[in-house]
């Protein structure tokens, strides 16, 4: 008679603290700063001033102690700060699952979006607290901050799925987040920064 595997962790129960935007017990914590994304922006004569200046805080994430193994469901609360860089809004590095599978994500507070690109077609949705983004497999994912204060997101996807940043500085992701009046300006990801 078939068995289930014995899973690596115990269950256990993680709170939520939609104040602090914390996971408790909490897993590691991962701090990116505008010298960590090299290449993303456009511009890079000003993400190279900024970085060598104070060097901000573009986005944290704060995971729960669930392993990124096979057979889990890792989660992490992503917080990206408000801010642009030649006008490109400030986002997360993007990355393609190698190990093609789904993702959610869940707004929690701010103003942001998700930007998915397979190679050719590009989606964008926008995230206000209570959206709920499905990633299909295949898809390179990035967020973004299009609000004017901190933008917060709760991720659950497979342990198993891992991460290649290197794919979307390969590859790109289809488009380029701008500010505009509207919230929003979706530029070819090969626009100039001085696109109007």
């Amino acid at each position: 008679m078939p068995q289930f595997h014995t899973p690596p962790i115990s269950p256990m129960a993680i709170a939520f603290d939609a104040e602090k935007l914390t996971l408790a017990p909490e897993g590691p914590t991962l701090t990116r700063r505008m010298s960590d994304l090299e290449g993303l922006f456009l511009d890079a004569d000003a993400w190279a001033t900024a970085s060598a200046g104070d060097n901000p805080v573009v986005y944290t994430v704060v995971s729960s102690p669930v392993p990124e193994v096979d057979r889990e469901l890792p989660q992490s609360i992503t917080t990206i700060m408000p801010g642009d860089t030649s006008g490109e809004l400030w986002m997360t590095k993007g990355h393609q699952h190698p190990n093609h599978q789904g993702e959610i994500y869940l707004a929690l507070t701010g103003r942001g979006g998700l930007l998915m690109f397979d190679g050719e077609r590009t989606e964008w949705i926008d995230m206000l607290p209570g959206t709920i983004g499905y990633i299909p497999p295949g898809w390179a994912h990035r967020s973004v901050n299009t609000g004017d204060e901190p933008y917060a997101f709760l991720a659950v996807y497979p342990g198993g799925a891992g991460h290649d940043y290197g794919w979307v500085l390969e590859h790109g992701m289809g488009s380029r987040a701008y500010r505009s009046t509207e919230g929003v300006d979706l530029r070819p990801y090969s626009a100039s920064p001085s696109a109007e």
